[in-house]
């Protein structure tokens, strides 16, 4: 997904088991997207925090923050709860929204996980299970428009980089 492209629109459960959609949270304004690979993570907790801090500041300017990941509804209510985030966290679990949004990780790391099965089906699985979770997507920030245009693309693994962009695009509109 690049600047100027049209979001997909989707619906995914949040943090609390509701079932959100892209065009429903868009009626309230602008929205900040941001696909993070792992709840509970180190860098993910920090952005989600950072996001979360920032809150009135996005407030101010329109703009709802919305996190999406591939964990499971449960570890992303675990992981709101434990932080008190005030904004949604999605669960994309299939990886679906963020193959649409180009953010997911392609069939290189598919390939190379099969050959690793191959070698060795019971050792270390459950590192490999949580090495697969955190390569499942790339981390990345959008910013959509109330018409789903995306006007702002931030891709970096630097966890205070993504909201800062963000709220700086959005100051600038204003």
């Amino acid at each position: 997904m690049r600047t100027g492209q049209t979001a997909p629109d989707f619906r995914l459960p949040d943090h609390e088991g509701t079932t959100r959609s892209l065009s429903e949270l868009l009626a309230k304004g602008p929205v900040v997207l941001f696909f993070y690979p792992a709840a509970t993570s180190p860098i993910c907790t920090a952005e989600a925090c950072h996001f979360r801090d920032l809150g009135r500041s996005f407030e101010a300017l329109g703009a709802q923050r919305v996190g999406i990941s591939t964990d499971t509804t449960d570890k992303q209510s675990h992981f709101a709860l434990q932080r008190s985030f005030d904004f949604p966290l999605l669960a994309d679990s299939d990886a679906s929204v963020a193959e649409q949004f180009g953010v997911r990780r392609g069939s290189w790391f598919a390939r190379r996980r099969r050959k690793k099965e191959i070698k060795s089906r019971s050792s270390h699985a459950a590192q490999r299970g949580f090495i697969r979770q955190l390569l499942s997507v790339k981390r990345t920030t959008f910013v959509i428009d109330r018409n789903r245009v995306v006007r702002l693309v931030v891709t970096s693994e630097r966890a205070h980089v993504h909201a800062d962009r963000a709220l700086d695009y959005l100051r600038y509109l204003s």
